[in-house]
């Protein structure tokens, strides 16, 4: 759990966590140094709370080092503000055995917040995940919704390169390694629509075209500014009516 000065949003989010009636579990919050209260809360904090406090170089550097820092066999990731949707998810998602080819666990989210991307429901505000071809359009699961294997993250971590959608560029590039992925029914977060990934600049346009030409060959520029174009200027002319 990432987090830099935010407070409320931190106590809701262990509160979420507490909650649970699936108790085997650790917690490994990673503070950019925030401010005082934020770190005297944190030394309140008992097992299975801990917590690294160290300046970092952005949102993916403090899970790459949550990931260093964790023992177990599955990894979950959530920001400050973000909560469970139930105290039944954990129970509901881990109650039965998945087969060992199984590396991810990917369920749906409800956005909360006032930047809800067009795509989704007004109404519902849910997204479902999905893990086929259509990734390469868009990413199909979310960071809030999804459990992976630690041992994905053996070979690599977070890349530092896309700081706005390195996730994006892992899920895609585990799909490029046919990793499987169980989709699931279970409702797992309510998630804050409100992040840096969420604004709809054409920096954050620009970092999707530059990880998706990586993961593939430049002579696809062309076609993935074809597919991003549109979504972009859709997104202003939405943004220009709320």
């Amino acid at each position: 759990m990432p987090v830099l000065n935010n407070l409320n949003g931190l106590k809701k989010t262990i509160q979420s966590i507490e909650f649970q009636s699936f108790k085997s579990v650790e917690v490994w919050i990673v503070d950019g140094l925030s401010n005082t209260d934020t770190q005297e809360y944190l030394k309140t904090l008992s097992f299975p709370f801990q917590y690294l406090s160290e300046k970092d170089i952005g949102i993916y550097d403090a899970m790459n080092k949550g990931i260093s820092l964790s023992t177990g066999k599955w990894l979950y990731f959530l920001g400050s503000g973000d909560v469970l949707e139930d105290k039944d998810v954990l129970e509901k998602v881990f109650s039965k055995p998945y087969s060992d080819d199984i590396s991810l666990i990917s369920g749906k989210i409800i956005y909360e917040g006032e930047t809800i991307p067009f795509i989704y429901n007004k109404n519902k505000k849910v997204k479902n995940p999905s893990w086929n071809f259509s990734m390469w359009i868009r990413n199909g699961l979310h960071h809030q919704g999804t459990f992976y294997k630690k041992d994905l993250f053996k070979e690599q971590k977070y890349s530092l390169k896309y700081p706005i959608f390195s996730d994006y560029w892992f899920n895609i590039l585990l799909f490029k390694k046919n990793s499987k992925c169980m989709l699931s029914d279970v409702l797992i977060a309510k998630c804050n629509s409100d992040g840096v990934s969420k604004i709809g600049d054409w920096i954050s346009y620009k970092e999707e075209i530059r990880l998706k030409v990586a993961l593939s060959s430049k002579i696809l520029v062309p076609f993935f500014y074809m597919v991003i174009l549109p979504k972009y200027f859709l997104r202003q002319i939405i943004n220009s009516y709320s």
